[in-house]
């Protein structure tokens, strides 16, 4: 029989993997940075319009706004959390499913036990079982 275990994916920071993080941390916030002044923008459009409730659009975008600020903020507190990161030291970068077998007779604490596969600088260095 198989079944789907989640496994973790870690990555062992380096400089290159500490610039590529910086990078796209960075480049969400621009992101971010960009939707705000567009809905800054949507907001004043629609607010010109006869027959819209400015204080129910206000308080739409303002939500809206809010919602990415607190995005941006996180990605700064990220970004400072990854400055402080020695270089050897292990991150997870995120979670994927795996196929495992369960057969008769197998150990249901090793099929249950943290699966994890170390990648460096995008090279899988190790899978921990």
């Amino acid at each position: 029989m198989k079944i789907i275990k989640s496994v973790l994916i870690k990555q062992i920071v380096t400089e290159k993997s500490k610039n590529k993080l910086h990078g796209h941390f960075s480049h969400e916030k621009m992101m971010l940075e960009q939707e705000c002044q567009q809905l800054l923008f949507e907001q004043r459009k629609l607010q010109n319009k006869p027959g819209i409730s400015k204080q129910e659009v206000t308080n739409r975008f303002q939500k809206e706004l809010k919602n990415r600020k607190e995005k941006m903020k996180l990605l700064d507190f990220k970004m400072e959390q990854l400055d402080m990161l020695e270089q050897g030291s292990e991150i997870i970068e995120k979670e994927v499913n795996g196929i495992v077998d369960v057969e008769i007779g197998s150990s249901w604490d090793d099929i249950l036990g943290e699966k994890a596969i170390i990648i460096k600088d995008g090279i899988v260095v190790r899978i921990d079982q």
